[in-house]
């Protein structure tokens, strides 16, 4: 596999860290999460949804193929084995609050003397410098203050709603692991390792491309009902059915749209297509919300099925699991206890992902590891007895 030989520090809680280091452990990565001697440990263990065999459906589609080091870093000892595990790793990753490390003595300064190689990557809410960088956030606070919230706007109300994925999250993981690859990558020509920091606001900020228009070019806030990504366009919207159920137009393009309207016998409309989203095209959006609201949904998937534009019908994660073309793709994975897991969705044609759906018992493999570090068996008892491991 492509990461096999690359050892990973895992010191980060909850989804952007985790969920990235699991896909490095699905290519091969040897990653160890290092977690609190709290009793708890990564808090995921006990949040959510629990499958029958009383396992967080959330920790299980985090933690798959990791090894598990229960360890207290603000004693001594635990920082001296800490730090000679540090020496053995090629990437560390952590999403303390700014400062925390520093007092425990894992900084990238302290760790980077003992191992100069290592790529050392810090997730936060807002990064390690600026005049948010000390303020507590998960995902919600993070889209509120990078603008994203005020985009979910409901179009009849005006008002924001939660959103429903947590992009700051799920971005920032996504951008922290092509930083940690680019590292590694750099890494074969210096020789060194590098520092990154890593914030979830600037992730979410630098994906704002499509939606960015009215501040950049106008100075203006973004009005989501008259933007082409959020209502503004009538061949990208959400319309109800005659049974209460929605059919998506997913396609602004004039094609789609002259595709359709010739379907409905309406061509008559494609010049409100062809124009700018926003207010002017209303009569065309008015004229699908009246279309659609005649026949039901299945109706509708049977009427669009030959028609050549973007449309789906909305439908649950439950339904999105369950479908063949998910099956296909290998995006829902069953263990041997059949309990379920997120499928690996990068593919390799060589070398494909080979996820290992064991999950690590809480300090399952601590003195595994102390004994892999040259530590002796006595020594590692005693470790264990204090409660250190």
């Amino acid at each position: 596999m492509k990461l096999k030989g690359i050892r990973v520090l895992d010191l980060s809680a909850f989804l952007p860290g985790p969920h990235m280091t699991m896909m490095l452990a699905d290519q091969g990565a040897d990653v160890i999460m290092v977690e609190p001697a709290n009793g708890v440990g990564e808090p995921t263990r006990e949040i959510g949804y629990r499958s029958a065999d009383g396992v967080s459906v959330w920790f299980r589609n985090i933690a798959r193929g990791k090894r598990s080091l229960k360890i207290n870093l603000k004693d001594a000892e635990g920082r001296r084995f800490f730090h000679k595990l540090a020496k053995s790793a090629d990437v560390l990753v952590e999403s303390f609050r700014p400062g925390v490390t520093k007092r425990l003595g894992i900084d990238y300064q302290t760790l980077n003397a003992l191992n100069p190689r290592l790529v050392y990557c810090s997730i936060s809410a807002f990064g390690q410098s600026g005049p948010l960088r000390d303020k507590p956030a998960h995902d919600l606070t993070v889209q509120a203050l990078a603008g994203i919230a005020a985009l979910n706007l409901g179009l009849e109300d005006g008002k924001p709603a939660a959103p429903n994925m947590p992009s700051a999250d799920a971005i920032a993981s996504l951008m922290a692991m092509s930083a940690i690859l680019m590292a590694l990558l750099g890494r074969e020509r210096s020789g060194k390792g590098d520092y990154i920091d890593l914030s979830m606001y600037d992730a979410l900020l630098a994906w704002t491309p499509n939606v960015t228009g009215p501040v950049f070019a106008e100075d203006a806030h973004p009005e989501p009902k008259h933007m082409r990504s959020f209502g503004g366009a009538a061949m990208y919207h959400i319309y109800e059915t005659a049974d209460g159920a929605f059919i998506v137009l997913g396609g602004s393009e004039v094609k789609f749209a002259r595709n359709l309207l010739t379907a409905l016998g309406r061509l008559d409309l494609l010049p409100y297509a062809e124009i700018e989203p926003g207010p002017e095209q209303a009569p065309l959006r008015a004229f699908f919300k009246d279309e659609f609201a005649s026949r039901t949904r299945a109706e509708w998937e049977t009427f669009l099925a030959p028609i050549d534009c973007c449309w789906a019908a909305v439908r649950s994660l439950k339904d999105a699991f369950a479908d063949p073309h998910s099956l296909h793709r290998q995006m829902l994975l069953t263990d041997d206890q059949g309990n379920r897991h997120i499928g690996a969705p990068i593919k390799y044609a060589d070398e494909p992902a080979q996820p290992n759906l064991k999950l690590p018992g809480y300090g399952e493999h601590s003195v595994e590891i102390g004994k892999a570090l040259g530590m002796d068996e006595a020594t590692l008892n005693e470790l264990v007895e204090r409660g250190i491991i």
